[in-house]
């Protein structure tokens, strides 16, 4: 019976062998039909599949195999188990980081905790970096140093190192170890801001085929610096694991959307055929400009606000440089249109265009060299810029030691004219001729002589302007003091006004008679060559018209053989009495 048994169960051993060389050597013929296609392309995919049905074929048999035969895989099982912890009690025995662990998805396993943490410090200086979304948007990367986080490497490495067992079999992730500087993140942040911060803006206007039109007001945004500190301080290794931070944004609403509000206003502001002028106005030079404007610019330059309509500045700004171009000749650039004046000047006008619009021509500050026999006191009166002030801007030079070829800063002439001007009166002296000439819409309407300041207390030339009225001043000179220098006397000056200071708090200027403390008249009253301390005095009479016809601000143009004269009036007057 039993070998019965046996001899079935072999034959059946034997048959099913048989079976399957037959059914490998059908699909082997199968495959070899395949091969035989005429086309290159049908024998390459006949050969894949031949591989493709052998690779199975090889994997059925083993499973087969391992299936009829337990003690096979189980012992293939048990030695892969056995290398397995070999291999971790060796890593384990050796001081290295457990297999598989990593920090901030670098790979620390199998390492020393040295090679660890320099691992992680290099990955932290060339490799993270931190995208900054904004509204959704990645706008740039950082370093995590710059916006604060502070890494921990050696700490982090112990972390991985102490990981031990926990790590098998899956491994693990170790947070790094991270700390905060939030002076650094809110520099950063306020800096960073700049580049992201923009204002809202309101409802503004265009000129589209000669209409007028509106344009809808637009948000703003600014980054909410206390909560995205706030933010990335209490979410550091989030920020570093994922490489991102979300940064914090405000909206800012516009104070006015509908541009339809002003729409009349504008259209009635302006002229879309001819647009508006504006006019420029040098006082030095008594020179005019004038700057056609075209309405597209015009209409383009104003903007909506809960207060009515005013200017926009980006727009504005630009114009007032490319006018401050047309100041000066080629290669210059003394002149120009002050911004922050000129926009006021514009929004006053949008707001009362009855007034003139005559917007202010300024001056920059220039250099002197030094010429042979120059002093510092003769180049002020020649640059006509009382000598305090150039003194003033020259704090680190010795101005009693001069050589040739040295540099003077010479302040702008604005220095000496602090009042608005006034636009169409202008008072010339000419120290030469001690004489006088006042003008107004550029026709004499005063002139006499006069008498200015003696050699030891010259009258300085330059451009002034009318600072201050009172009809009757006082003044004094080391003349008049005791020899002690206990008591000094002082002089009445009737009809004085101020021109420009000598030094802080001493101002020369215009007057009639000067009456001493003796009871008698500087130069008995009479004019016509020096006799003040350094004033332009006029007789009595004449000082009180020029008094009552002088305003704040009027200017003054005081030439000599020193300061040529720089405005056309003051040329005109030159070569009259010259004649």
């Amino acid at each position: 019976m039993v070998d019965q048994y046996e001899s079935r169960r072999s034959r059946r051993k034997r048959s099913s062998a048989r079976e399957r060389r037959e059914a490998r050597q059908q699909r082997r013929n199968m495959a070899v039909r395949a091969d035989e296609a005429p086309r290159r392309d049908a024998k390459t995919a006949g050969k894949a599949a031949q591989t493709v049905d052998q690779l199975l074929l090889a994997l059925r048999d083993v499973g087969w195999y391992l299936r009829n035969n337990p003690l096979v895989w189980r012992g293939t099982a048990a030695v892969l188990v056995a290398v397995g912890l070999i291999y971790f009690l060796t890593t384990m025995l050796s001081g290295n980081i457990m297999p598989r662990v990593s920090a901030m998805g670098i790979d620390v396993g199998g390492m020393s905790s040295q090679d660890a943490e320099t691992a992680l410090r290099d990955a932290w200086t060339d490799d993270i970096r931190v995208s900054l979304i904004v509204q959704g948007e990645r706008l740039t990367q950082v370093e995590p140093d710059s916006m604060g986080i502070v890494f921990d490497a050696g700490a982090t490495a112990k972390a991985a190192k102490d990981a031990g067992l926990s790590a098998f079999p899956l491994g693990k992730s170790i947070e790094p170890v991270l700390n905060f500087d939030r002076l650094t993140a809110q520099n950063f942040l306020l800096d960073y801001s700049t580049e992201v911060d923009y204002a809202p803006q309101n409802a503004r206007y265009t000129l589209a085929s000669g209409q007028i039109e509106g344009v809808p007001g637009s948000r703003g945004r600014m980054i909410d610096v206390p909560l995205t500190l706030e933010r990335l301080q209490f979410n550091l290794a989030d920020v570093v694991e994922q490489r991102r931070l979300e940064v914090v944004i405000t909206v800012l609403e516009p104070s006015v959307s509908d541009p339809a509000v002003y729409l009349d206003e504008v259209n009635a502001l302006i002229d879309v055929e001819t647009g508006i002028e504006i006019k420029g106005y040098d006082p030095y030079a008594n020179e005019f400009f004038t700057w056609p404007i075209a309405a597209s610019d015009y209409v383009s330059w104003l903007m909506a606000t809960g207060n009515g309509l005013t200017l926009r500045e980006d727009e504005f700004l630009p114009y007032v440089d490319l006018l401050s171009e047309t100041l000066n000749p080629p290669g210059e650039n003394l002149r120009y249109l002050e911004p922050t004046e000129t926009t006021n000047l514009m929004r006053d006008y949008l707001i009362d265009q009855d007034k003139d619009l005559n917007l202010r021509i300024r001056y920059r500050e220039t250099v002197y060299e030094v010429q042979p026999n120059d002093s510092a006191f003769g180049i002020a009166r020649k640059m006509g810029i009382p000598y305090f002030l150039v003194e003033e801007a020259n704090q680190d030079k010795d101005l009693n030691i001069l050589s040739i070829g040295d540099q003077i800063r010479i302040p702008s002439r604005d220095v000496t004219m602090l009042e608005q001007p006034v636009v169409d009166k202008r008072i010339v002296v000419d120290l030469e001729e001690q004489y006088m000439v006042a003008y107004e819409n550029n026709e004499v309407v005063f002139e006499w002589e006069i008498s200015s300041g003696v050699a030891t207390a010259p009258t300085s030339p330059g451009i002034y302007q009318i600072l201050n009225k009172d009809e009757v001043a006082y003044g004094s000179s080391n003349t008049l003091c005791d020899d002690v220098t206990l008591i000094c006397g002082q002089w009445e000056m009737n009809w004085f006004m101020g021109i420009y200071e000598v030094v802080p708090g001493l101002v020369n200027g215009f007057h009639g008679a000067v009456l001493l403390p003796n009871g008698t008249y500087l130069g008995g009253g009479s004019v016509g060559f020096p006799t003040t301390f350094g004033c332009v005095m006029s007789p009595d009479d004449q000082a009180k018209m020029l008094y009552d016809w002088a305003e704040i601000g009027t200017v003054v143009e005081i030439i000599s053989n020193e300061y040529e004269p720089y405005s056309d009036l003051a040329r005109i007057t030159k070569a009259r009495l010259n004649t």
